[in-house]
């Protein structure tokens, strides 16, 4: 197979990854504002998919991250070894949206280029301390999500205490429009970006761009197939975001959809990777603490954990097979 063709066939595949990792992660921009009624689903769906466009196309500093930390020379890098790091990526994401597990789609595709690279040129190959910042963001935002969320909530509720319940979430659940606007702006601002790099990396290593810049094209391609994802919806997994971690009510929604396009946006402006998946179930669980403790389901986030810790090892193992097979069928 020639050279040009899997160039393409990279780009076809990183395509198909944003496309999937909009409707896998749909959910983190409209759950809560649709579990609230504060918007029906539909016109939902279209904001996210407008505003994640939006956001995808006006920052390139995660997509350099995501191309330039994960390996040291991506001269060393091979085609095959990208196409088998977004198939098994792809292959990870797709089995958790079939069983409504929100995992991360950041964590599938570092752990698919992991998993490649070192069944491919060894573990050598990789460039272990920026793959220490991309993991310790990825595992620190959550965090942060939830214990900034939980202080949200205290503060919202503190500043509005003269309110009644009703008229304090009649009052939100306009406001939830506002909220939800800006977390889907800021997960096309951080998660777009990450098939942007894997397409950049692919063509500094294949010698047909000279520096780790993004191409406006890949970014509209990017953008574009990230926001037709969005538009095909994730209901299987708005399911489990907006009502099996708490019950949501406007209020709650307003806080963890605000606080959470704080992380991202935070995250994006240090041009740092991190899973919106995550950051959202942080809020929502630091949220819902600060209401009541017991009120949060913990069993749903042992659940998102388990997911959080094998991610990365599993869509390792099926990215490193999938080269293997990849090898086979060309050499």
């Amino acid at each position: 197979m020639p050279d040009n063709w899997l160039i393409w066939a990279v780009v076809l595949f990183a395509v198909l990854f944003d496309y999937i990792n909009g409707f896998h992660d749909t959910a983190n921009a409209i759950a809560t504002s649709v579990s609230t009624r504060a918007i029906s689903p539909r016109h939902a769906v279209v904001m996210a998919a407008v505003l994640n466009f939006c956001g995808a196309m006006v920052s390139t500093g995660v997509a350099k991250t995501i191309g330039g930390d994960l390996v040291l020379n991506p001269a060393q890098i091979s085609l095959e070894v990208i196409i088998a790091a977004l198939i098994g990526s792809i292959i990870w994401n797709i089995l958790t949206w079939y069983y409504r597990l929100p995992s991360s789609s950041s964590h599938s595709l570092v752990g698919g280029v992991i998993g490649a690279v070192c069944i491919s040129v060894g573990p050598a190959a990789l460039d272990t301390g920026g793959i220490g910042k991309i993991v310790l963001s990825l595992i620190l935002s959550p965090v942060v999500a939830l214990v900034s969320g939980y202080f949200v909530m205290i503060a919202i509720l503190w500043i509005f205490r003269r309110f009644s319940p009703i008229a304090l979430n009649r009052r939100f659940r306009k406001m939830q429009l506002i909220s939800a606007s800006l977390m889907a702006f800021s997960h096309g601002s951080n998660d777009a970006q990450k098939a942007m790099g894997i397409i950049a990396l692919a063509l500094l290593s294949g010698g047909y761009i000279d520096t780790m810049e993004i191409p406006v094209w890949v970014k509209f391609a990017c953008a574009t197939s990230m926001a037709l994802g969005t538009s095909a919806g994730g209901w299987r997994i708005i399911s489990t975001m907006g009502t099996k971690i708490f019950k949501l009510a406007s209020v709650n929604g307003f806080a963890a959809d605000l606080n959470s396009s704080l992380v991202i946006f935070m995250a994006t402006f240090l041009h740092l990777p991190v899973s919106t998946t995550h950051v959202v179930s942080g809020s929502i669980m630091g949220i819902g603490s600060a209401e009541r403790v017991r009120a949060v389901h913990w069993g749903v986030a042992r659940s998102m954990l388990i997911a959080w810790v094998v991610t990365i090892p599993i869509s390792g193992c099926l990215a490193a097979f999938i080269f293997v097979v990849i090898h086979f069928l060309f050499h």
